[in-house]
């Protein structure tokens, strides 16, 4: 008997991939049916509606659960859920579609058909509708007005260009996943469905497991956050993604590289597993981190490691909104009649870690008495703004054996990205 938590939403794994003769009819009808493009980040929804990993939704967002998410964190019947999960297209493309309809979902990028919707809504999403979506999911503390929000988001933020691109139309309706694409084979042993994660934790006999989200190349910081999770929980579930990142992040498979040798020479590997998940960023800052701890619960994970920023992106967030979020979101008040539907993943929240010299150590702001001229301050972005330009290392930044992956990894770059430093990478806004 599992001892782990359950699934989002009260009704198991709810996976939409198909198997065995079901899987190769599937695939030979959805030959037959029109064939609609998908985006890169619809790609990798696609796949986690598949695995069960977004359980338990079963398909993309009607108007209701589309509305609803966005304006109060909860599906058209209650179920908590933080971002929107949709499918766009165009108003052509919409207007050839009829409700009721099949379509084949298709990744251009890879030239493969990923699989099948029958299409039960059609809704317009206007110019209006992109915005509240927006400065409903994507607007923070940084930018804590929608004026602020506007002159710069445009521009600057890559989930509100995400949104503000996306076609005029959504399509709704249940899915049949038939492919996982190339994750399976290009991230073997690493890329994990909800149901393998779940069996190797119940294998070590773990209850309590905590997921340590990951885009950056694993540093001091995140071993530290690693190391305060195994102390606590029954084991830590370092998790990372490797669908799509904006430009000048670091690839998947150099970040789990960098990860391998971290654990293998400093942590007792049986309380660690290292896994994969397909999405694209969306950098939706405490949204996201919503998302993140959603999913994980998924996966087996009842904490979710929530430092300073997660998945922010430039100033556009608190340092530690994605931490408060979480005290505001619907849990046993609105959810008391059917628990099934709230948010059981609870986060770890750990203030800002550094490596500091008089303590000899790593520390964070709770528990560290000294000035920032003592500190090394950690972040993924001052990680590889430094290596991109072939700057050295403060000590203590990174272990050696990492740094060797990542310099090995800018040597052969040449398509350099400029990466801009912010407050949450620089610590400028901390004593």
């Amino acid at each position: 008997m599992s001892q782990l938590v359950p699934p989002h939403g009260g009704k198991g794994l709810t996976c939409c991939i198909l198997e065995g003769a079901e899987l190769e009819a599937e695939k030979k009808k959805a030959e037959t049916l029109k064939k609609i493009d998908l985006a890169p980040r619809e790609v990798g929804d696609l796949i986690m509606l598949g695995i069960g990993g977004f359980s338990p939704l079963t398909g993309f967002m009607t108007k209701a659960d589309w509305k609803g998410t966005c304006e109060n964190y909860m599906l058209a019947d209650g179920t908590f859920w933080p971002i929107p999960v949709t499918l766009s297209v165009t108003k052509s493309i919409s207007d050839d579609i009829k409700e009721g309809e099949e379509i084949a979902l298709f990744d251009p990028q890879h030239g493969e058909i990923m699989g099948t919707m029958k299409v039960t809504e059609k809704y317009e999403v206007t110019e209006a509708d992109k915005k509240f979506e927006c400065e409903k999911v994507y607007m923070g503390e940084g930018t804590p007005t929608a004026e602020e929000f506007w002159k710069i988001a445009k521009d600057d933020h890559p989930g509100v260009q995400m949104v503000m691109n996306q076609g005029d139309f959504n399509l709704a309706g249940p899915v049949k996943v038939i492919s996982e694409g190339e994750y399976p084979t290009k991230y073997a042993g690493i890329y994990m469905r909800p149901e393998e994660s779940r069996k190797i934790f119940d294998e070590r006999g773990w209850k309590e497991v905590a997921a340590l989200q990951l885009r950056n190349p694993m540093h001091r910081s995140h071993e530290y956050l690693c190391k305060i999770a195994v102390e606590v929980c029954d084991g830590v579930y370092i998790h990372s993604l490797v669908g799509n990142l904006k430009a000048g992040d670091i690839p998947a498979d150099v970040r789990v590289k960098c990860i391998d040798v971290l654990v293998k020479n400093y942590f007792v590997e049986d309380n660690v597993v290292q896994g994969g998940y397909p999405l694209d960023m969306r950098y939706a800052g405490p949204r996201e981190a919503l998302l993140h701890a959603t999913f994980r619960q998924n996966y087996g994970c009842s904490k979710m490691i929530i430092g300073r920023d997660h998945a922010g992106v430039g100033d556009f967030y608190g340092m530690f909104e994605a931490q408060t979020i979480f005290d505001k979101i619907p849990y046993a008040t609105d959810l008391e009649a059917d628990p099934g539907k709230k948010l059981l993943c609870t986060p770890l929240k750990i203030d800002w870690t550094f490596y500091c010299y008089k303590c000899d150590g790593m520390a964070s702001l709770r528990t560290c008495p000294h000035g920032k001229e003592d500190r090394v301050l950690l972040s993924g972005t001052m990680l590889r703004k430094m290596l991109s330009e072939g700057g050295e290392l403060p000590d203590h930044f990174g272990r050696d054996e990492v740094v060797v992956v990542l310099r090995e990894y800018y040597e052969g770059v040449t398509d350099k990205v400029e990466i801009k430093l912010h407050g949450a990478a620089t610590g400028d806004d901390k004593k």
